[in-house]
């Protein structure tokens, strides 16, 4: 895993605009606490960095992803819910891509990754 999150900093880095913009603190709370503090950030961000490259249903991105077509869909609610992803269409066909939002502050998922690395290289030692 550790591997797979160096490479989407990589990839993070080279989707930045040139303009570099201070990330405001309540959108680096929404982010950190999405893709950190929960059960499925690391597979919310799995998500977003398929949606890099093109868009995606969710059936394409459970097969993509080796998952679960129920548990991508709840993925992707949560993520439409806090703006990072955008649908056309309805029901099953519909199509999700980046939201400008998150376009906008892609730059910020870059502190995100850092924190996640830590956490899951963080080992713990009970006495």
């Amino acid at each position: 895993m550790t591997n797979q999150l160096l490479k989407f900093k990589e990839i993070i880095r080279s989707k930045q605009v040139t303009e570099q913009r201070k990330t405001d603190k309540q959108t680096r709370k929404l982010l950190l606490y999405l893709f950190t503090s929960t059960r499925g950030g690391f597979t919310r961000l799995r998500i977003i960095f398929h949606l890099l490259d093109q868009p995606y249903n969710t059936h394409q991105l459970a097969q993509k992803l080796e998952l679960d077509y129920k548990a991508v869909q709840h993925h992707m609610n949560v993520l439409e819910k806090n703006n990072m992803v955008a649908k056309i269409g309805e029901k099953y066909g519909a199509i999700f891509h980046l939201s400008n939002f998150l376009e906008i502050n892609i730059s910020a998922l870059d502190e995100a990754i850092d924190k996640l690395d830590r956490k899951m290289n963080h080992i713990k030692v009970y006495m």
